[in-house]
Order: structure tokens, then sequence, then C-alpha cells
């Protein structure tokens, strides 16, 4: 075998080694070509608005790799569709091509609850709206920052700023409505438990002022009102007024006393 190639001139030898180099590099491109597809091309089927589920699986049916690039939410698109792909519908891309999808969220999001407290309601249902939130019942108590929101509720309880609270949903706020013009006897709150007596003013739109504890005091609720400011009565016995949403000071204690100084009965 060796003398055949050796008894042959080297130039004939040269172009046959180039000849089989070329043959095999032909038949290697050939042979990936046909494993990678070179040159076979397809049209990407149009997906957006489809149920995720079923865009993934017509993707792959047509020989694409699916990626969910993003998740998002919006609310004027139905819930687990898909909202945008990449490359777009239609576009003739090679066999393999990767195809992004940005996707809407199957779930209501949650969101920190605003703080809407001390602000106007024209400006609470402006944050309320920027904030993906909806106003619901509006409920109005007498106090002197009128217009002002005083409270918000979740689903009829109180919620702080920054608790987490679902995308949509309706925050109630109570409204600051002003002082009344109205005059209401000044309620009896000494003999009563903290409790009670807060329960009272609420009643008639009353304010709790200051509330100043004896050192025995450890449960502020069922702890005594023993001074109130203002008094019930003047010290000519006479019987005071106030307003809705003015306020009322008291002292308590934990044990039940009456306050027999009158002299200290106007003192905070």
């Amino acid at each position: 075998m060796f003398k055949f190639i050796t008894n042959r001139p080297f130039w004939v030898n040269l172009i046959a080694v180039i000849a089989l180099t070329a043959l095999i590099i032909f038949a290697f491109l050939k042979t990936l070509g046909i494993i990678t597809k070179h040159g076979a091309y397809l049209t990407v089927p149009a997906v957006v608005k489809l149920p995720v589920a079923q865009a993934v699986k017509l993707l792959e049916s047509r020989g694409f790799e699916v990626i969910i690039s993003d998740s998002v939410y919006t609310d004027n698109a139905k819930m687990g569709i898909v909202l945008k792909q990449f490359p777009e519908e239609n576009s003739t891309v090679k066999v393999n091509r990767q195809v992004l999808l940005t996707v809407n969220r199957s779930t209501l999001p949650l969101l920190d609850m605003p703080a809407l407290k001390g602000k106007s309601l024209a400006y609470a249902m402006d944050i309320l709206k920027r904030s993906h939130l909806v106003l619901g019942d509006t409920t109005f108590r007498t106090d002197y920052m009128i217009g002002a929101v005083l409270e918000q509720h979740y689903n009829g309880n109180s919620i702080e700023p920054g608790a987490k609270i679902q995308w949509g949903s309706k925050v109630d706020l109570v409204i600051a409505s002003g002082l009344s013009n109205e005059n209401i006897p000044v309620p009896q709150l000494e003999g009563l438990t903290f409790s009670e007596a807060k329960s009272i003013l609420e009643q008639n739109g009353i304010l709790v002022g200051a509330v100043i504890a004896d050192n025995d005091v450890r449960d502020t609720l069922n702890a005594f009102v023993y001074w109130q400011n203002p008094p019930r009565f003047s010290e000519d016995k006479q019987l005071r007024y106030i307003r809705p949403g003015q306020i009322m000071d008291v002292r308590i204690s934990a044990i039940l006393k009456t306050q027999t100084d009158s002299t200290l009965l106007n003192t905070p």
C-alpha cells in the first residue's frame, strides 16, 4: 500500500489528500446541517391573547423553545393569557429558535396599603386610583378636620399603611364632617371604665383627648375614670354643654375612686 503511494509523483498524492480532505469536510458540514436543520425556517404563530398553557403547547408543537420572560399584571386583560411575544407573529425564524412570552398573572398581586389619614378626600381618591385600589363606602364623623380622612378600613377592619392588600380591593374611609352646631350636655364619665367612657364619647362624636393614667394602671381599657375635663357641671352646679368634634380629657386609675377635691376638678 505504501509502495503504491510512494511510486506516484508528489503532486498526485497532494491532490489526492486535498480532495479527500474536502470530501470529509463536505460530508461533515452536510451531516451537521441535517442535525441542526440548517437552512430550515419556520413561521412564528400568533399566541397573544391565548391562555399561557395553550400558547406553550402550540409553540412547542411547531418546534420552538418557549421561555416565560416576564409575568406582569394588567386589569384590562384576562388573567393568565399571553400579553406579548418575541419574535412577533408571522416572523420567519430558524428552527429551534426561542420564543419569549410576557404573560398576565393568573392571581391578583398584593400591594402596600397607602397612608390616607389626614389627607383630603379628593387627594385620597387620587392615591387610591394610582395605587390600583378602589374607594368603597364613605362615612362621616364629627371632627374639626372637615373633609379629611380620619380612618381607613378594609373588610370592616382598620388597615394600617404598608399592610398588604390585594390589587383592586375596596377601601372604606371615615371622613371628618366638621364641628356640629348642636350643643349636647357634657357626658358623665367619672365612675365608668375607660372602655365605657370611650364608647360614650364616640357615640356622641366627642374626641378622646389626653388620657392621664395613674402609676397603678396596667390595663387602660378596664381602668376607672375619676376625673374629666370639661366636668359635667360648672362651679355653680349648672349643666355644661359641648359640641360634637370637641375634646374631653380624662384621668384613670386601676381602682374605682371619686375626685373629692373640687379645686382639682378643672386641673389637668
